[in-house]
């Protein structure tokens, strides 16, 4: 959830042009609280196997520290009332993107893909991958290449961090009866499909560049820390301890850490007014 308002601001701040702080700061708020929305609508909605998942049992619903039926009205209340606000005070577009994120993360992925098909994570992805563009709507009011490139990096960068993570929970996900990856195809498949997504992933985070939304700082990080992604992703698949997958626990970690690095170089970039390469050749 960190992540998602991180890089909704990431993606306001890269985008051209000026917007007013205090609709910027509704733009953000209004994203943070959708993301609270389906976050509460998923534990709602997903009550039952979260009961029987050592990961998620102690989640307020099955842990009895809140009734499910209030759970539903308190987010579908906050998912009106931010796509609301975002339309009001910030503009059509972002608020249509923040309606399509919610509703592709609640009807989708929680209620159609993930009982149903081990790429729930692959498809139902698309709702995290989307702030940066809601950000970038925000201050522009449409869309171009380079937001949607930042929405592919992070499509991408989905299934290799949650399946990374699904290796040494494959036991919870199996007791829930949760299709993933592991579940369904086995380990070996699981780490196979983790390095094609990382090799697909790594040249990706480097295209904001030509677009020109990606400058000199932001290059040496997304290729430094792409290679360190590339190379724990090639340690999780030749992975011989199935029981604690250390190599998985150290890759999931890289991942957190190479999305944050690559959206807080556009950050950083931007407000320091660094020029982008083509200025610098």
């Amino acid at each position: 959830m960190s992540l998602v308002i991180f890089t909704g601001l990431s993606g306001m701040i890269a985008a051209p042009g000026e917007v007013h702080l205090l609709t910027a700061f509704t733009a953000l708020l209004c994203i943070a609280i959708g993301a609270g929305a389906s976050g509460a609508l998923n534990m709602a909605y997903d009550s039952d196997i979260d009961a029987v998942m050592a990961r998620t049992r102690k989640r307020p619903i099955p842990a009895g520290a809140i009734a499910r039926e209030d759970v539903l009205v308190f987010g579908w209340m906050l998912s009106v009332a931010s796509v609301s606000v975002m339309w009001l005070f910030v503009g059509v577009p972002a608020a249509a993107l923040l309606a399509f994120t919610i509703l592709f993360y609640v009807g989708v992925y929680t209620l159609w893909l993930k009982r149903r098909t081990p790429q729930n994570i692959v498809i139902g992805g698309l709702s995290g991958a989307l702030p940066p563009a809601i950000g970038w709507a925000a201050v522009t009011g449409s869309l171009s290449l380079t937001p949607l490139l930042l929405v592919a990096i992070i499509f991408m960068w989905t299934p290799p961090h949650f399946w990374a993570l699904s290796l040494w929970r494959s036991e919870d996900y199996a007791r829930a009866g949760v299709p993933m990856l592991p579940v369904v195809k086995g380990k070996s498949h699981t780490r196979l499909q983790i390095l094609i997504y990382t090799l697909v992933l790594v040249p990706l985070g480097l295209t904001p560049v030509l677009t020109g939304a990606g400058g000199p700082l932001y290059l040496a990080s997304a290729l430094l820390i792409g290679l360190w992604f590339l190379w724990e992703a090639i340690a999780t698949f030749r992975e011989t301890d199935e029981v604690k997958e250390p190599a998985a626990h150290r890759l999931f970690g890289v991942s957190l850490l190479y999305l944050a690095a690559v959206f807080a170089s556009l950050i950083i970039e931007k407000l320091a007014g660094v020029p982008s390469l083509d200025k610098w050749l």
